[in-house]
């Protein structure tokens, strides 16, 4: 009889080790946005993700509806505090507790809520007095979740623009502007085993600097590289450039153990006839590269050997939104739940179908020899105009034909008005099969002895 216990514990606990270390994506995440009139019931919306390998939902407020719809799902939740919230959250600790009470105990744990994040780009808002309020904000947050003994299960946190890099190029010498807000932010992050949030888009890079080897770095194609003059490191891609960037910057002022996690980054497959970049060829190729990518588990090249959290802009088109057609064209399914694209999310997929070769479109000006990018581009046509922040930038190396002058820091895409409110990789597969062989085989040996031994 203890033979028999043991086995079965055995055979238990290996069907575990298989399943829960090989099928979980749990890095990829994607952005439902609601400012829209046509998006399906979120009880649709909820059968669609499970249809997927998505594994987190970050909402802009807190709808109760796909909050509910969501209950039970096991996909996790980050939920949102308006930038209207903030000054009352944080100067009112009755508010911040009534606010996690209606948004977060109202429904955990059946909805596994897993972050709060209080405003969306506060600090580079040009608003001193809520800027100031946000970290109290924040702090009251987190006491509020504390008295409910939800402090080390539910984080907190703020979503941030990568205007809040004052340096960025080369990735190793990236540095926070915003001072004394940045390092109280920090602080907040460090004592709470929160993450560093932020909004990386290689899409407004490619804008900034329309070269076809500049489109190839953004999708994860193949081209010559980018050398960080700083380190020598070789970089293959704007995404892992933009991340590591945001590590350095971390590492500069004392908090590189901080995580970092992408709140946002996507490609538009439609743009008005001025914008450059948006396509559907590019959407997908950088999409789906993106997945194949953090699904590698390779990292990146200062933090390698693990995925970042990467929430995907974003899983419905949102067609109120103002400005460009590009705002309303990011959307990676339809409201009758098909495929705009298919980026490989699919949980019958395991790598995305394949990209173009050649990045589309390609710009039919010859390429200078060495052209001057501004470090941060001009922000998109919605968004409000940010002051450039000057750049001295260190020549790359003679071997590399391309110099480091892509900007890391782009526009953004616009303030976005809230209302209201590790897993294995696809390449892991052939593992997972053999694992799950090997444990059939081995409940089935061991059960046969138990059976001759009776």
């Amino acid at each position: 009889m203890q033979r028999s216990s043991c086995t079965v514990l055995l055979i238990l606990y290996l069907f575990r080790l298989c399943f829960f270390s090989a099928d979980s994506e749990s890095f990829i995440g994607v952005n439902y946005g609601e400012v829209a009139d046509n998006l399906p019931p979120p009880e649709s919306t909820a059968q669609l993700l499970l249809s997927t390998s998505i594994e987190k939902v970050r909402l802009y407020g807190a709808d109760p509806r796909i909050i509910k719809a969501l209950a039970g799902s096991g996909i996790g939740i980050v939920i949102g505090a308006a930038n209207g919230d903030i000054p009352a959250l944080a100067s009112d600790p009755d508010f911040a507790g009534n606010w996690v009470n209606s948004n977060v105990l109202a429904y955990y744990p059946a909805s596994k809520i897993i972050v709060v994040t209080v405003g969306n780009e506060v600090v580079t808002l040009n608003d001193p007095n809520l800027v100031s309020k946000l970290v109290p904000a924040m702090q009251n947050v987190q006491n509020a979740l504390n008295a409910a003994s939800l402090g080390g299960k539910i984080k907190v946190s703020t979503v941030n623009s990568m205007a809040v890099l004052a340096q960025s190029e080369p990735p190793s010498s990236g540095a926070f502007g915003y001072g004394d807000t940045m390092k109280a932010l920090l602080e907040f992050h460090s004592t709470n085993g929160s993450p560093f949030m932020i909004n990386p888009y290689p899409f407004f890079a490619y804008q900034s600097d329309p070269r076809p080897e500049t489109l190839a770095f953004c999708l994860f194609q193949p081209n010559p590289g980018r050398v960080d003059a700083g380190t020598g490191i070789k970089y293959m891609n704007m995404f892992d450039a933009q991340v590591d960037a945001v590590h350095s910057a971390l590492k500069a002022i004392g908090f590189k153990d901080v995580e970092i996690v992408v709140a946002e980054t996507g490609w538009p497959y439609k743009g008005d006839p001025n914008e450059v970049g948006p396509s559907l060829d590019n959407a997908k190729a950088y999409n789906g590269n993106l997945v194949s990518h953090l699904r590698s588990m390779v990292g990146t090249p200062l933090m390698p050997g693990k995925s970042v959290d990467t929430y995907i802009f974003a899983l419905y088109d949102e067609d109120l939104k103002p400005g460009p057609t590009s705002e309303r064209s990011f959307g990676i399914y339809k409201p009758d739940l098909s495929m705009t694209y298919d980026a490989g999310l699919s949980k019958s997929v395991l790598t995305p179908a394949p990209t173009p070769a050649t990045p589309a479109p390609a710009p039919e000006n010859p390429v200078p020899a060495t052209p001057a990018t501004p470090l941060i581009p001009a922000p998109a046509t919605s968004a409000p105009a940010t002051p450039a922040i000057p750049n001295t930038l260190n020549p790359a190396p003679a071997t590399p034909t391309i110099p480091n002058t892509i900007p890391l820091t782009p526009g953004t895409r616009g303030p976005r008005q809230i209302t209201g409110t590790n897993g294995a990789t696809a390449s892991c597969r052939p593992l997972h099969s053999l694992l799950l062989f090997m444990v059939t085989m081995l409940a089935f040996t061991l059960m046969v002895g138990i059976h001759e031994e009776k």
